[in-house]
């Protein structure tokens, strides 16, 4: 795939001719498979085979992946070297604070190091509130078994409901006290993330720790 910027496209669109040693030369056109990318979309051509179809979804997929860690990356730096204006420095590139916390939550989980270039950032962010070298089993389980990141999910579940039954004392936080709308809306939020309920309640507290002993 390659890609183009608004002006670029425009440029490949025009009709103009430029002179290159007095000679007229038309502007590249793209080829019958080439696929486009452009800040708003693909331009894909009228006849794809499949096997391009398939491998162009692979990368856009590798390039979605990778910028969750980089934005984490990003955000963290920015926490460290410039803890008055991140925020401000956030707002003006136009990214959502809230979504940004989370990348570099996990991001500051997972040094590059232990990341797996097999494995989706969904799949770090899964286990990135277990102690590492519990997270690097789960992410060595997941890689030898080509699990996907629910599978990876439904595991870690099964495993902690039987750790339950298996030892029933733990500790239990205070009984919390809210209204019905923020219940529904932390119930929303743990629905969107595909998460059991309490599961996504235990790293939401995980994160809001993280975060404070941080600063």
């Amino acid at each position: 795939m390659e890609h183009i910027t608004k002006d670029n496209q425009r440029t490949i669109q025009s009709t103009a001719r430029h002179t290159t040693g007095g000679r007229a030369v038309r502007p590249r056109t793209a080829g019958p498979e080439r696929i486009l990318t452009t800040r708003v979309g693909l331009q894909l051509p009228a006849r794809l085979t499949y096997d391009r179809w398939e491998k162009a979804g692979q990368r856009i997929f590798q390039i979605a992946d990778s910028s969750a860690w980089c934005l984490g990356d990003w955000l963290v730096y920015g926490q460290e070297q410039y803890a008055d204006r991140y925020q401000a420095g956030a707002e003006a590139a136009g990214l959502d604070y809230q979504t940004l916390r989370n990348y570099a939550w996990v991001a500051r989980h997972f040094e590059l190091g232990r990341r797996r270039e097999a494995l989706s950032f969904g799949h770090h962010a899964e286990v990135a509130s277990l102690p590492p070298a519990e997270a690097d089993v789960w992410l060595d389980r997941a890689e030898q078994h080509s699990w996907s990141r629910n599978q990876l999910r439904a595991t870690l579940r099964e495993s902690r409901q039987g750790n339950r039954a298996a030892t029933p004392a733990r500790d239990h936080i205070p009984r919390i006290s809210a209204s019905g709308d923020r219940v529904e809306l932390w119930r929303e939020a743990a629905s969107k993330a595909e998460r059991d309920f309490e599961d996504w309640i235990v790293a939401a507290l995980d994160r809001a720790a993280a975060h404070e002993l941080d600063h």
